[in-house]
């Protein structure tokens, strides 16, 4: 073993210096500063090395962590890179964003042991970016092009991964999207002081410049349907996301200035893109000097509400019907809300929206915990009598997405989904239902990590390359 690790005894964990609260407030920039080089060789350096890598076993990708944390240890920056892009499309997105707290960082040994974990993450972002600006980030070079041509509708990242393996192998691939930038919730949905828009726009440009066509402002259903596209390429791939907003069926619901939490993100994100946004620029989406209640307890709550801070907002509360020990939502982002000034109101659900035209006050009940449901975790029950009201001039539910209706959103009757509306594939191929069109990411699994994105991705390049490869062999023994 080399010496250069096993260096958790001596060396205590460090995360990069974290910006002031005041200051991080008034802008949208992202929070955590970058490693210095020897702080990214010191804290790698503590790794133990373990035999059984339980960060390895706990990542979705797999990634080679042990590996390239001793690589990162010894000052090898290059090797580490390509060890960590072998497995991963998106490092730079992924140290960045992943709930690192929840798999590898979470599951470190060093950390069960008491010492503190590896902050797997910070050096996963140390090290790609600093491949950016070593000019050490190439396009994809193509040893043979293939004529087969795979349609990818979504450039979220389950499309973007999937484009990269397929282009790697020779495949011409076109890119679909309905927006007007590629990227999917990684450019809209998230916003900059978790994920700066360069990191995302440049990952699109790389793509682009390995040969990769992005086909924006298309709607599948409008500008042509799933049928047509099939005529155009010889396989498909769906990476829609999932983006139809869970709504709350309360009195009240109708009241002006309650807001999806992807509208309320999306207008932001455009703003700080330099976009008109109507409904920001006349105040309807804006927080400044409002009184803010957010509904829901994930990682997308978390982004409205330290949205809604940088934007303002008088006050901003965060309503979520369990505890915080049962927060789905990244414990590390939380702690990173509670620092901005967010109020937490635990137990809580909402009873009613109250207000003449627009909403006034938040009807709230009371919430105790039962018994585990069928997911684990202790079901809300709602206390007898125990309603209180909260000032609100604006609401913002996050309480989850679910998928469009797909088979009448692209004319295809044949696309058969799932009583949750996710497409249904077979688990060995990820193929549909309509043959040569698969499917991947949260429109197969429900709304999920960006990291999962990228592994199913991954998963289907690998089923599209042999669907295409026996389609040909098949050819040829016809002819």
């Amino acid at each position: 073993m080399s010496e250069k690790m096993l260096k958790f005894v001596e060396i205590g964990q460090q995360n990069p210096p974290k910006r002031k609260t005041d200051s991080r407030k008034e802008d949208f920039n992202e929070i955590y500063k970058e490693f210095i080089h020897e702080g990214a060789k010191e804290q790698s350096s503590r790794c133990s090395q373990c035999g059984v890598p339980f960060c390895q076993v706990h990542c979705p990708l797999s990634n080679n962590i042990p590996d390239w944390l001793k690589l990162t240890a010894e000052g090898r920056l290059e090797e580490a890179y390509n060890l960590s892009q072998s497995t991963n499309n998106m490092p730079e997105v992924c140290g960045r964003i992943c709930p690192q707290d929840r798999l590898c960082e979470g599951n470190c040994v060093i950390e069960q042991s008491g010492h503190g974990t590896v902050t797997i993450g910070s050096v996963e972002k140390f090290i790609t970016d600093n491949a950016w600006d070593k000019g050490w980030v190439k396009p994809i070079k193509v040893e043979r092009e293939l004529t087969q041509s795979i349609g990818i509708i979504g450039s979220g990242p389950a499309g973007m991964a999937c484009a990269e393996q397929l282009r790697k192998k020779g495949y011409q691939i076109t890119i679909y999207d309905r927006y007007d930038r590629a990227g999917g919730l990684l450019i809209y949905g998230i916003p900059n002081f978790k994920l700066e828009k360069h990191v995302v726009e440049r990952r699109t440009k790389l793509l682009q410049d390995g040969g990769i066509k992005f086909v924006l402002n298309f709607e599948v259903g409008k500008d042509a349907s799933l049928n047509e596209l099939r005529e155009r390429h010889d396989a498909i791939l769906i990476s829609t996301g999932v983006y139809k907003p869970r709504e709350i069926e309360i009195e009240g619901s109708d009241l002006n200035n309650i807001y999806p939490a992807m509208e309320f993100l999306t207008a932001s994100n455009k703003k700080g893109l330099g976009d008109k946004v109507e409904n920001f620029d006349n105040g309807s989406l804006d927080a400044k000097n409002k009184d803010v209640i957010v509904i829901g307890g994930g990682d997308t709550a978390m982004d409205c509400v330290r949205t809604a801070v940088r934007q303002k907002a008088k006050s901003v509360k965060c309503l979520y019907r369990r505890d915080k020990e049962n927060m789905p939502g990244s414990s590390r982002e939380v702690a990173n809300a509670e620092e901005e000034g967010v109020e937490f109101v635990w137990l809580s659900s909402p009873k009613m929206f109250l207000g003449k035209n627009k909403i006034e006050k938040v009807s709230v009940d009371k919430i105790k915990l039962g018994d585990p449901d069928e997911s684990g975790r202790r079901k809300p029950i709602i206390q007898e009598n125990s309603d209180f009201e909260l000032k609100a001039d604006m609401v913002i539910k996050s309480l989850g997405f679910d998928p469009e209706d797909l088979p009448v959103l692209f004319g295809e009757n044949k696309l058969q989904v799932s009583r949750w509306g996710t497409i249904k594939i077979d688990f060995d191929t990820m193929e549909t239902s309509v043959k040569g069109v698969f499917a991947a990411g949260d429109i197969v699994r429900g709304a999920s990590l960006v990291v999962w994105a990228i592994k199913d991705g991954r998963d289907v390049a690998e089923s599209i390359h042999k669907y295409l490869k026996d389609l040909k062999d098949s050819k040829r023994k016809v002819a």
